[in-house]
């Protein structure tokens, strides 16, 4: 099995200077567990924030979601998988590096995200 087997399409973008509770608002209405950041330049490379980060970085400490913005608590740089990727090594890439999840790429451009879920509903 790889990757693009298992991927979902279902994503977005937001810009790292949003609020988190934009981000969170985006992600409860677009019922996604995380959101890919954009780039700020042509030098910079893309974030990541999810739900996870939301709960564990701001919520649990006492933040302020409309004082947070997401390039502050995203995950950056991201560890990306190709459509092709044994959804085996995935698993070790995501294990290694204790993601939950990791965008797939083809040609430079993010098609789609592989998660620990979509891994475990998928064993056979």
């Amino acid at each position: 099995m790889r990757a693009k087997d298992l991927m979902t399409n279902d994503f977005d973008f937001i810009a790292g200077e949003a609020t988190v509770r934009a981000a969170l608002e985006l992600m409860n209405q677009r019922h996604v567990h995380c959101l890919i950041v954009l780039p700020r330049d042509e030098y910079d490379g893309h974030g990541i924030i999810t739900d996870r980060d939301i709960v564990y970085k701001v919520i649990a400490t006492g933040g302020n979601l409309d004082r947070a913005h997401v390039h502050q608590i995203m995950t950056k740089p991201m560890f990306f998988v190709e459509p092709l990727h044994d959804i085996r090594a995935v698993a070790r890439l995501l294990a290694a590096h204790k993601l939950t999840r990791a965008p797939v790429v083809e040609v430079g451009k993010i098609i789609g995200i592989v998660s620990i879920t979509d891994i475990i509903r998928n064993i056979r």
